[in-house]
């Protein structure tokens, strides 16, 4: 809480003879304070033009605040969205009482044309912010170059595009991740081994596995460990295509001492890599802690999740819009989210 902030709750406390406590509970609308407490709580805030005194007169005007959410759906293959939109329906949870509306729109990752039929929706309706995860980089463009002329503040969530007039980008430090990843390679390295990173994703020229990439292969150049690095595509992400592809580079010879899988699919490999018979299983690093990850984290055959608490990504990416739409608050242009390292060892005490 800023100083001047906490400097006028408590002159409305002292005014009103009561505790700090009281003025909060009433300034967030919070049970625990009677109605003529309340009146007097209120009638100080509005004598000293106190900043939640910009809600009231918003909500006497009656207009509505409408935000955009454009986030892919949940399927059977992966279900790391649930967690960002479990974060964004907490966040709306608390302000819709202040006028703010979120309306949802999903797309399907495999399908761009999906993405681009749900931000025609958008263009098509009365919003006045937009939160969406970039995934497919040229529709992506083309969407927010439309919302930046018709000036409509958009926020990216979980995945950024470079050189857009964004509000912000709220999700991990992508190159840094990429980097722990590398890191993380060397518990099991060799001075033979090869490295194998792994992208199985419809959309695979996308900004964020260009940033992990690089940042997975420079750790190995700035410590000078010229290890080989394999990199491997899948853009059909069905169980089937997965374990073919792998079929033809993860032999008992192959010399992978470690793989890297680039997003959240890593309980695919860990699929095949539990069947495959392998004499030595290589150390396997993957993102998320998705239910089917948790899985083979917990039966050893994924070895480190990293995690970039997703549901706390949803709610600040729709307070970031809330903050700069209601009070005009100056919001970070970037705001990196932790890089969280799961194990079997922690599993149980972490939260997504």
């Amino acid at each position: 809480m800023k100083k001047q902030e906490r400097q006028g709750i408590k002159e409305i406390a002292r005014r009103a003879n009561v505790a700090i406590a009281t003025v909060d509970r009433v300034i967030h609308n919070r049970p625990g304070v009677s109605d003529k407490t309340r009146e007097k709580i209120n009638g100080i805030i509005a004598e000293l033009n106190y900043q939640p005194n910009l809600l009231a007169r918003r909500l006497a005007s009656g207009k509505i605040i409408t935000l955009a959410v454009l986030i892919p759906a949940v399927t059977e293959e992966t279900d790391f969205w649930e967690a960002p939109l479990r974060g964004i329906q907490r966040a709306e949870a608390e302000i819709r009482q202040y006028g703010i509306r979120v309306e949802t729109f999903f797309f399907d990752l495999r399908d761009a044309r999906s993405f681009r039929t749900q931000a025609d929706r958008i263009l098509a309706s009365a919003v006045d912010g937009v939160l969406l995860a970039p995934s497919f980089v040229e529709e992506a463009r083309s969407f927010v170059e439309a919302c930046h002329t018709a000036g409509i503040p958009f926020v990216f969530i979980d995945s950024n595009l470079p050189d857009q007039p964004n509000l912000c980008y709220i999700g991990p430090p992508l190159f840094q991740s990429g980097y722990l990843a590398g890191k993380l390679c060397t518990f099991s390295l060799r001075e033979t081994s090869q490295l194998l990173m792994v992208n199985i994703a419809t959309a695979l020229d996308g900004y964020t596995y260009q940033q992990i990439e690089a940042g997975f292969r420079a750790y190995f150049t700035d410590h000078r460990k010229p290890y080989p690095i394999v990199r491997v595509d899948i853009p059909q992400t069905d169980f089937a295509s997965v374990a073919r592809q792998l079929g033809a580079l993860l032999t008992s010879g192959s010399g992978f001492d470690a793989v890297f899988v680039g997003n959240s699919r890593a309980f695919s490999v860990a699929r095949f890599l539990e069947g495959a018979g392998l004499a030595q299983k290589p150390l396997l690093i993957g993102y998320d802690f998705v239910p089917e990850n948790t899985r083979y984290l917990a039966r050893g055959i994924i070895d480190f999740l990293i995690c970039h608490q997703p549901e706390d990504q949803g709610y600040r990416s729709v307070m970031a819009l809330y903050q700069f739409l209601v009070f005009s608050s100056p919001v970070a242009k970037e705001y990196y989210m932790p890089i969280d390292i799961v194990t079997r060892e922690n599993q149980d005490f972490y939260r997504n």
